[in-house]
């Protein structure tokens, strides 16, 4: 019967937290350690809700990457920046988000060698211009 519970709470964790943890985390990209820090300690909680640790117990970090196979928020937002700039080359849509691309003579975007840029125009060194989605994306 307990092993029952520990997957519906697991399922109720996924569904009603992680998912609000990952939308829109695509933000954070460059964000600074104080900003994501506060998403971690959403993410560390959750973990021992489902696991049912306590605030001090040891192994966090082996449950959350080992048993429960979550990314830290860094990681996370990694992620899905380079889930997001796949998905652009595949659908052909990366004029769309302004990331711009050279590939070889031989091969069309979506196969083959393609390489992203990060144009002069796009980059500034203000921090809004490194966080934008055309210099975080090719960077990921």
């Amino acid at each position: 019967m307990r092993g029952r519970h520990d997957e519906s709470m697991k399922t109720m964790v996924h569904s009603f937290v992680m998912t609000r943890v990952d939308f829109c985390n695509t933000v954070f990209a460059g964000a600074p350690r104080s900003v994501t820090d506060k998403l971690q300690r959403v993410i560390n909680a959750a973990a021992r809700l489902v696991s049912g640790t306590r605030k001090y117990d040891h192994g966090l970090s082996h449950l959350l990457h080992i048993d429960l196979h979550w990314l830290d928020v860094a990681d996370r937002v990694k992620f899905k920046l380079g889930l997001t700039v796949q998905r652009c080359l595949i659908t052909r849509h990366h004029t769309t988000l302004l990331i711009a691309v050279r590939s070889s003579p031989t091969s069309p975007v979506g196969g083959g060698y393609v390489q992203l840029i990060v144009a002069n125009w796009m980059y500034h060194d203000t921090t809004a211009a490194a966080r934008s989605f055309s210099v975080a994306g090719p960077t990921v």
